[in-house]
């Protein structure tokens, strides 16, 4: 491999290089939560995409060596939600292994479906699953919304460079 002019030295696809390229990528900050056995799970998700608008279709990725996959991998419908920039700590939450992450603070309901929704959200959906899709050590699970309330107040919360962040005006 050669050099590219103003470039860094092109390296060979890793791990490592994927995670490092998308450290420059700033994506918004969701939390998949879903109903189940032994009590609500949930995690935080940058990997929320907008799928179809007819009919409405969203997709998130989720590994399967994570605690929620057990149940995510059986549920019916999960709950998305959009944080706001004043939920850094709730993202930090969910994306911390062992946590309790339904324990206070944490401000939740059962919604519909049984859907845990978590309080204070910029915006939440309750959708139903319809694939769950191999890819590498995730699953891209593909969910048709059924159900949501996108009235939420503020601005949203961002991850970038390895940091939960906000914009900046």
């Amino acid at each position: 491999m050669t050099a590219t002019p103003g470039l860094g030295t092109p390296r060979l696809a890793s791990p490592d290089l994927l995670r490092s390229v998308f450290r420059r990528h700033a994506a918004g900050v969701a939390v998949i939560t879903a109903r189940g056995g032994s009590g609500p799970v949930g995690f935080t998700a940058t990997s929320l995409t907008s799928v179809s608008a007819e009919p409405p279709l969203l997709s998130f990725g989720v590994g399967t060596g994570g605690s929620s996959w057990p149940v995510i991998a059986q549920s019916g419908h999960v709950g998305v939600h959009i944080l706001g920039e004043h939920q850094q700590d709730l993202a930090a939450t969910f994306a911390r292994r062992g946590a309790d992450r339904f324990g206070a603070p944490t401000a939740w309901h059962e919604g519909p479906e049984g859907v845990p929704v978590l309080d204070d959200v910029l915006a939440w959906l309750v959708c139903r699953v319809v694939a769950r899709v191999p890819a590498g050590d995730h699953r891209i699970v593909l969910a048709e919304v059924v159900v949501g309330d996108p009235e939420g107040a503020g601005r949203p919360l961002l991850y970038h460079q390895g940091r939960f962040t906000a914009l900046r005006d």
